[in-house]
Parts: C-alpha cells; sequence; structure tokens
C-alpha cells in the first residue's frame, strides 16, 4: 500500500495527517489541542476530521498488517 493511495480522497497532505495522528498517539493530545495547534501553524482543520484520519490510518494499518501475517503463514 502506497502513501498516495491511503491519502487519495483526503484534502489535506499525507505529511499533515500524519504529523496530527503522530502527535496524538505520541503526546496523549486531544484532537481540538490538535486543532488549536494546527490553526496557530495556520492549518484550518476540523478536530472531527482528524478523528477520521486517525480512525482510517489505524484501520487500514491493521489490514496491511494481516495481508502480511497471512502471507508469512
Amino acid at each position: 500500500m502506497t502513501t498516495d493511495s491511503l491519502f487519495k480522497w483526503h484534502h489535506f497532505l499525507p505529511e499533515i495527517i500524519l504529523l496530527n495522528v503522530r502527535w496524538y498517539c505520541r503526546y496523549s493530545l486531544s484532537y481540538r489541542n490538535l486543532e488549536e495547534m494546527m490553526a496557530e501553524r495556520g492549518v484550518a482543520v476540523d478536530h472531527s476530521t482528524l478523528n477520521r484520519a486517525r480512525f482510517e490510518i489505524r484501520l487500514q494499518t491493521r489490514q496491511a498488517h494481516s495481508s502480511v501475517s497471512e502471507s508469512n503463514q
């Protein structure tokens, strides 16, 4: 799975999405905290968008991991 296909229909650059997901997971920030941090950097993103992006990335990561695990058996 390529990065391009993972972010095909997203409005934001993959780097912005991944940065927010990384901060959310690493620093236990809320989506509203991330929304404020992005606003300080000039990026208008809604907290619900970040939630959906995190959910989709987690789902696709699990699918990719399970397909790799199945091919190794």
